[in-house]
């Protein structure tokens, strides 16, 4: 009997599949805890619309994602500092203060989590690569410098 699966079912597929199972496993098992109705023709085809749908919006949320992408490459973020001698900082710029910072003089939020950097201990500029959509990144260059002691 061919059924299309409403949920992931261990060992036999996962969600929208259009399976082949023996009649009992139907009847018996994934009719009465809703976890697949029969394929018919006009069910196989509500599947494949809705496969269709997804693609075309994984595509559009694709191609918005390397639009950021390229409007970010190259560009640079500016932070200003306390620091020691040597230029040594007072602590670290972590990943959060980067995001912050990227939000603020591009526009551009972004989660921390998608910043790919090890925290900043010293002036000067640095390569990191943001993350804004699977498979997708722009490389940035942050630039510290110390703000000057009183």
């Amino acid at each position: 009997m061919k059924v299309i699966l409403l949920c992931d079912v261990k060992g036999s597929g996962k969600k929208d599949d259009v399976m082949n199972v023996s009649d009992g496993f139907a009847r018996n098992y994934l009719f009465p805890r809703k976890w697949a109705v029969e394929a018919t023709p006009g069910a196989v085809k509500e599947i494949e619309r809705k496969r269709a749908n997804e693609l075309k919006l994984e595509q559009e949320r694709r191609e918005a994602a390397m639009k950021v992408a390229d409007s970010l490459k190259g560009k640079v973020i500016n932070m200003q500092v306390k620091c020691g001698d040597k230029g040594r900082l007072y602590g670290s710029i972590t990943s959060q203060e980067i995001a912050d910072a990227l939000k603020a003089q591009h526009g551009v939020e972004v989660d921390k989590r998608k910043l790919e950097c090890e925290p900043i201990r010293q002036v000067g500029d640095v390569e990191i690569s943001v993350g804004v959509y699977t498979g997708i990144s722009a490389p940035m260059k942050v630039h510290v410098e110390a703000i000057p002691a009183k």
